[in-house]
């Protein structure tokens, strides 16, 4: 009986979906679980091998997103195939939007991890070479370690990896 659980999904989250659809009040049976847990299986299951099928034919060995969709459709559950495809659709939109925030979240922490120091000279002082600095990380330019000039100082804290190494306090 543990063999034949082990290939089935999880009756916990079997039940939530269940819970989601149901009313509030309503009671689900353990035996009502476990049948929906093995009907779901096996869909997922017959749905998947489709699609394996259709990769293996074109010489490929990830079953992505679209191909769940084309089995679907080929195995005549149309209406699941257009909601999937609709849903795939947003999740892809989601995850480049994510992406693109965290590419300028990067660039944020790029510009904040350069240490503007005076030598001298009030912050408001410094205006333009900060900000060339300050565009030079947002442009990508690599930024040497440290760079000097007679009014201005600033060093590049961090390892592009978002770690930040060690910093010596003093000042050159």
């Amino acid at each position: 009986m543990l063999d034949e659980q082990d290939g089935l999904l999880p009756i916990a989250n079997v039940g939530r979906i269940m819970k989601q659809i149901l009313p509030q009040r309503a009671k689900i049976s353990k035996e009502a679980k476990q049948r929906m847990q093995e009907c779901a299986t096996e869909f997922l299951s017959f749905v998947t091998a489709e699609a394996s099928d259709k990769c293996h034919k074109e010489n490929r060995k990830t079953v992505n997103g679209d191909d769940i969709c084309w089995a679907l459709s080929a195995l005549g559950f149309d209406n699941y195939a257009q909601a999937t495809i609709r849903y795939l659709h947003k999740y892809r939109e989601a995850e480049r939007d994510k992406a693109v925030a965290n590419a300028n979240n990067n660039n944020q922490n790029k510009a904040a991890d350069i240490i503007l120091m005076s030598s001298g000279q009030d912050m408001n002082d410094i205006g333009d070479r900060a900000a060339s600095i300050y565009m030079a990380s947002q442009q990508g330019l690599q930024v040497g370690e440290q760079t000097q000039t007679p009014d201005l100082e600033f060093r590049l804290l961090g390892n592009g990896d978002g770690t930040k190494p060690s910093v010596d306090q003093e000042h050159n």
